[in-house]
Parts: structure tokens; C-alpha cells; sequence
């Protein structure tokens, strides 16, 4: 299947993210088209992976339906053949990997939950013994669960700067007490709900950031929702403490980056045949665990 990058369409496009483009359909509605494009270090690489978009999407699609009862979402159809007619000769573009969604006003702060220590978190604990102003035990190793869940929001910058993790408390500076209270506690939530589903199929859910909105003056979930793009996924069966693991997400393509001789500057370097198709089996492999 040919990979699809950029996306034109004969209605407006109102946005074009590190993978999604939005397209305007009427004042409550949007059209979201995830593409095949990876980003990595804040930067779109030159290299997508193909069915990237579909599986992002269809994974949402399930997680949204499954966690319903503790978050609304922006989930308006999925279904293309119930897309408007003027978007019918797009078809080869637009099935599976698009939906119409309530249009938000979207809320700046990512809203990152973490059960075990790794990544950016990991890092921050050796320096620190803490995350985000969370003080942590000492002696923790690298992927060790943590005692509990805990939530470590970022600011949601634009394209081409840096994400930045904040406190909760500037979170609730930025938001407000109640908010910033409320967003903690759902997305704590979902996190839990999810993660005892995985645990069931033999995945640990490591972590994973939500996106919300305002929505009539509600809160909805937005974006997408526990993807290979936005958590870490760890399989039981060969978890071990103290390492790195063997995700089924994009850590795989970050590792691959890391071991490059590169700055984290443009040019980004290209992906390999066998780094893509090895990401687009680990994307599957994911979705076909935890929807079967």
C-alpha cells in the first residue's frame, strides 16, 4: 500500500500536524485524516511508514468506544461511506484512516500518565529522584513499576519546539485549580481502566498522554488515544526490570535515531526499509493484541 503523506482535499484545511491534517466541514465539525508521516525529536521524518495512519486510527477508534463511560470524546462517524458527497471521490485517501469530529477548543497541556520509569521520566529520576516535582523513592530502577500511577503534564507547543514537562502546579497556573484538578483525575482514570484491559491481552501499558478539549463547555477526550504513537507498550512475557525494552510502539524508530550520528537538527536522516516495515509490523502486532 502506498503510504499517504500530505492529504488535498476540496474543503478548507484548517491544520497540518506532525501527522494529522484537519479540514473544516461546517462550524461543529471537522475531518481528521491521520497520515502515514512519523515524528521523532520533534521532527516530522522524511520517511513515513505505510498503514501507520490506518492502524493509529482504528486503535483510537477501539479505545475511544471502550473507555466511553469515563470520558466523552470527539467521535462524531468513522464510517466513510456516511462521509459528506463531496469528499466520495476520496475514498482511496480517506477510508480508514479519517473521522468527522466535534470541532474543540483544544487545551495546551498534554496530560501524561506514568505507571513505571522510563524515558524522560527515567532520566529526570537519576538527576533528581523525582519527576515533574513528584518526589519518588529512592533506588527505583529503569522500568520499575512505580507505587502508583502518577501524572506528569507537558505543554503542548507548536510544531517545531519543544514539548516542556511542567509541575501540576503549573498546569493549574496556566488552567486553573479546578481543571487542571479534574483533567488528573480522569486521565489518572483512564489510564487505570486501560491498563487493566492490557494486562489481560499480556501488555503492559508503561505510559501514555491524553488530549482534551472544550466541547459546549464540557471536557472531551481529542486527538488520539492510547496509540503506539502516544504510550509505551512493554509485552509481559519478556518484561524485565533494570533494562530497556523491547517496546511495540515508536521507541523502536527513537532507538534506531539514537544510535545515529545525529544532532536533533535538520536534516533529519531517512528511515531504512528495514526500520519501516519492522515499525509497521510492531504497530500491527499492538493493534492485534489488544482488539482481539
Amino acid at each position: 500500500m502506498k503510504p499517504i503523506v500530505n492529504v488535498v482535499l476540496p474543503i478548507p484545511k484548517i491544520y497540518s500536524g506532525k501527522v494529522r491534517e484537519l479540514f473544516k466541514i461546517d462550524k461543529e465539525r471537522i475531518l481528521i485524516v491521520t497520515t502515514d508521516r512519523i515524528s521523532a525529536f520533534d521532527f516530522v521524518l522524511p520517511t513515513p511508514v505505510p498503514e501507520k495512519g490506518i492502524i493509529l486510527n482504528k486503535l483510537s477508534l477501539f479505545w475511544f468506544e471502550k473507555l466511553r463511560d469515563i470520558c466523552d470524546n470527539h467521535l462524531v462517524e468513522s464510517d466513510f461511506d456516511k462521509f459528506p458527497q463531496i469528499l466520495r471521490p476520496f475514498k482511496n485517501v480517506l477510508e480508514g484512516r479519517s473521522i468527522i469530529a466535534k470541532k474543540t477548543i483544544k487545551i495546551p497541556v498534554e496530560c501524561v500518565v506514568r505507571g513505571y520509569l522510563s524515558g524522560s521520566a527515567w532520566k529526570e529520576y537519576l538527576l533528581t529522584c523525582s519527576v515533574c516535582g513528584i518526589n519518588l523513592p529512592p533506588g527505583l530502577r529503569e522500568c520499575e513499576k512505580l507505587p502508583e500511577p502518577i501524572f506528569t503534564p507537558a505543554t503542548k507547543e507548536e510544531l517545531g519546539s519543544h514539548d516542556r514537562n511542567i509541575s501540576f502546579e503549573e498546569m493549574s497556573g496556566i488552567l486553573g485549580k479546578e481543571i487542571a484538578e479534574y483533567l488528573k483525575k480522569v486521565s489518572i482514570s483512564l489510564y487505570k481502566e486501560a491498563s487493566d484491559y492490557a494486562d489481560g491481552k499480556g501488555i503492559i501499558i508503561a505510559d501514555t498522554k491524553f488530549e482534551f478539549g472544550f466541547y459546549k463547555d464540557r471536557i472531551i477526550l481529542i486527538d488520539e488515544i492510547l496509540t503506539p504513537d502516544s504510550s509505551r507498550f512493554w509485552e509481559k512475557s519478556s518484561f524485565r526490570i533494570g533494562l530497556s525494552q523491547d517496546s511495540l510502539d515508536k521507541q523502536y524508530v527513537r532507538n534506531y535515531l539514537e544510535g545515529l550520528n545525529w544532532n536533533k537538527q535538520e536534516p533529519v536522516p531517512e528511515l531504512p526499509d528495514d526500520v519501516v516495515e519492522k515499525t509497521r509490523q510492531k504497530y500491527w502486532q499492538i493493534y492485534n493484541i489488544l482488539t482481539t
